[in-house]
Parts: structure tokens; C-alpha cells; sequence
């Protein structure tokens, strides 16, 4: 530690931190931010950006494009090789929010790059996932703005209006889109849902959500919070931090972004939502707001079905040193990405 701090010392020397999630993220007194990875150095791999390839590697290729010029919104671009499939088919589209905790990670990270092509390769879809603007820079509902901007971009081409975007004109099917976001990226799914109800999106359908492990919270501890172990991948600091940093100013976790369940939030019942694919890891430190969610859901008769990894934490197919190494974790991810690739096959 006191090596750690001299290195900051000299690294920021006229900056003092105010706050800070251990190895992920420093805030400074001048209100900077410094998301430089300190953390055990075996593990850095899946924090670091993969360049993007248009020839296809492993069946996929990949594409960084600019959604919006006026805001600077970039999306990334994952598509599967056509082959057998023949050169008419259109793929179903999963517009793809990354976690987080609106504060940390990106599209281009290694753990995601290694997701959304196993996606792109097995559930035959094409992956767009979008570069959101962090937190506490850009608090809530920035990000929420940014996911919904993505899904009017996927609109405005299947219109044939603005600039084009050639992967997706020839190969989308644009009657065929689904929201999929992991942690504080599940929250995004149910937030643009939500919006996406109260407009008209045609000729795009939004065909399905899937929330993966939600950053669903309340003010007060849940039972699972409590007594589920904590991970690297999330641990109650973690989760209290990072949403402090993202919220709005003065708002609790009862706010209708992180407690979509809550009486803060508009009344579930009368949300028009598409087909909902929950996604649960038994020992999640947050299964049981997940679960109220899941509940609240099919008390306002809403379609949803709930997959629960047995034995599994919180984003664990993101941990690729797990997934390759322990054979549950490999297991329980590719029952995670099969129960997607059904849900998408089916809607």
C-alpha cells in the first residue's frame, strides 16, 4: 500500500483522492477520474480494450462505429460469418449494454469481447454493443440516454434515413431486436424498455429483454446482500460506491433506475414491455431484489421467464479465467448462452 500511494504520489502529485473502488476507479479532489486498472496484475487481460477486426477471427468480426456525430456515441459492431446460412438470411440483432456499475468497463473490454462473440458465433445474432459514457462525469440517466439513442440509431437505419451502416442494412433483421445487458447493464435494459413502450420504434420490433444479473437494489440491505459471499466481481463496497457515483445527486438506491420494482418507479402493470429473459446466478449477492423484480413482473402479467445458474456469482461467465479453468463455471456458461440463443431462436 504505501508503494501504491507513492506511485500516485508522483503519478498525480498535486491531486488529492476523495473517494475510490479499490483497484477499479480514483476520484481526485478536482473531480477527475483515473480507472487505471491497480488491482492483482494476473487479471488485468480483462479490463484491456480488443482492437476491433473487420476479417473475422474465430467466425467473427467486428466493427467500432460512430452511432451519433452530434454526441459522439459509438457502438460496436459484432457479426457472426454468414457461411452456410446463406447470403439472404437477416440475423436477429442484440443491442448490448455493458456493467459496471455505470462507472467502469466498456464495449471493447476483453470480458466483454469474449461474450458478445461466443453470442454473435453461437446464437447466430448480431451483437451491437454500445460505449456508454461513465459516471460520476456523466450521472444517471446518461448512460439510460445513451442505450436508447443506440436503439433510435437501429430505427433510423432500418428507415434508410442518416448515415449507413452496410453490416447492419445487409444483414440485420430489423423485426427481430433484443435488449441484453449484464449487471448495472440489466438495469438499462428494463430502463429502455420501459421508454422504448411509449413510442413508435417501426419498422424496428423489439422482440425481447434480457436482463442478465440487474443491479436491482433497495436503500435497505436484502437478506442475499447479507449473507451471499462477496466476489471480485462484486462486493457490497463496490456496489454502494459505485452507485453513489452514478446516481443523481441526493438520490437513493430507491430511484427508479436501480428499483424499477419500487414504489418510487413507474407501476410495472402499466409499462409496455416486450418478452422478458431474466437471468439469476444462485449466490448472487443481489438475487433476492432480482427475484422481487422477477415477482413484480408476473404480478403485472407480464411475459417473463426466469433462468437461475445453480451455484454461480455475479457475472461469472465475464470471468474467462473461470470459465476456462473450472469446469462448473464453463458449464453454467454455456447454459447461460444457450437459454439466450432459445429465447432469441423462439421470439
Amino acid at each position: 500500500m504505501v508503494h501504491q500511494a507513492l506511485s500516485e504520489h508522483i503519478q498525480f502529485p498535486h491531486k488529492k483522492v476523495v473517494d475510490e473502488v479499490s483497484g477499479w476507479l480514483r476520484v481526485f479532489d478536482d473531480g477527475s477520474v483515473d480507472r487505471t486498472w491497480t488491482g492483482p496484475p494476473e487479471v488485468k487481460f480483462m479490463s484491456d480494450p480488443v482492437p476491433s477486426h473487420e476479417d473475422f477471427v474465430d467466425g467473427v468480426a467486428t466493427r467500432d462505429v460512430i452511432a451519433d456525430l452530434e454526441s459522439g456515441l459509438r457502438v460496436r459492431i459484432y457479426l457472426p460469418e454468414i457461411g452456410t446460412l446463406g447470403d439472404e438470411q437477416k440475423l436477429p440483432v442484440l443491442l448490448h449494454f455493458h456493467g459496471g456499475g455505470f462507472c467502469i468497463s466498456q464495449a471493447d473490454w476483453y470480458m466483454y469481447y469474449h461474450v458478445c462473440t461466443r453470442l454473435a458465433r453461437e446464437a447466430k445474432v448480431i451483437c451491437v454493443s454500445v460505449f456508454l459514457r461513465h459516471a460520476p462525469e456523466n450521472r444517471l440517466p446518461a448512460a439510460c440516454d445513451d442505450s436508447f439513442s443506440a436503439l433510435l440509431w437501429l430505427k433510423s437505419l432500418a428507415l434508410g434515413v442518416g448515415a449507413h451502416e452496410p453490416w447492419l442494412e445487409a444483414h440485420a433483421d430489423f423485426s427481430r431486436v433484443f435488449l441484453i445487458g449484464d449487471s448495472s447493464g440489466g438495469n438499462l435494459v428494463h430502463n429502455v424498455a420501459a421508454r422504448a413502450g411509449e413510442v413508435d420504434l417501426s419498422p424496428v420490433r423489439l422482440a425481447g429483454a434480457i436482463p442478465i444479473h440487474p443491479g436491482f437494489v433497495r436503500s435497505t440491505r436484502s437478506k442475499s446482500e447479507l449473507e451471499q459471499p462477496q466476489t471480485p466481481f462484486l462486493t457490497l463496497d463496490m456496489l454502494d460506491k459505485f452507485l453513489s457515483l452514478a446516481l443523481p445527486v441526493g438520490a437513493t438506491k430507491d430511484h427508479p433506475i436501480t428499483c424499477p420494482m419500487g414504489d418510487g418507479a413507474p407501476p410495472i402493470a402499466a409499462l409496455n414491455l416486450p418478452p422478458i429473459l431474466l437471468c439469476v446466478a444462485e449466490m448472487d449477492l443481489i438475487k433476492d431484489t432480482e427475484m422481487e423484480y422477477y415477482e413484480a413482473l408476473k404480478k403485472g402479467n407480464k411475459d417473463v421467464e426466469l433462468m437461475i445458474n445453480k451455484g454461480m456469482i455475479h457475472s461469472f461467465y465475464l470471468n474467462k479465467i473461470a470459465v476456462d479453468m473450472d469446469p462448473l463455471t464453463g458449464v453454467e456458461t454455456g447454459k447461460l448462452i444457450s437459454g439466450i440463443a432459445d429465447f432469441v431462436k423462439r421470439h
